[in-house]
């Protein structure tokens, strides 16, 4: 599943709404994606949904985020180290993926596990400002 803007297709970053943490790495995508390649779709709406779905993952148990470029689908670490090379500023951490994944992926399930204890949760989906709105896939 993609979107079009323009005729454009648009990688898919599928993210926690209703986490703190998930909801700034989301402010901080769109800051620095200068080109504006990279669309959103909270977990909780329906694309979101769907796009775990598709994915194998269950909707309501989900401890990673997902990003969907054209037929591939990238997650945890994987997804991170992929959505950095999209951010001009930090497409140097995709030298991380020399690092083997099984070591990246410990540290982001730590952080998964712990996110709404950490960083907190909100009481609902993480709402884009108005001139970000085309880039998300469903009204949150």
């Amino acid at each position: 599943m993609s979107i079009d803007s323009g005729g454009e297709p648009r990688e898919i970053v599928v993210f926690d709404g209703i986490c703190s943490f998930c909801s700034g790495a989301v402010q901080f995508i769109l800051k620095y994606d200068v080109d504006g390649r990279l669309a959103f779709a909270p977990m909780q709406s329906r694309a979101g949904r769907e796009l775990l779905e598709a994915h194998g993952f269950d909707p309501a148990d989900v401890q990673t985020f997902l990003f969907v470029r054209g037929s591939e689908a990238f997650v945890r670490s994987d997804a991170a180290l992929e959505i950095a090379g999209y951010l001009p500023s930090w497409r140097w951490l995709r030298f991380f993926r020399f690092v083997p994944r099984p070591v990246r992926d410990v540290a982001y399930s730590i952080i998964a596990r712990n996110r709404y204890r950490w960083f907190g949760r909100r009481e609902v989906c993480f709402i884009p400002p108005p001139e970000d709105r085309h880039r998300f896939l469903d009204d949150p």
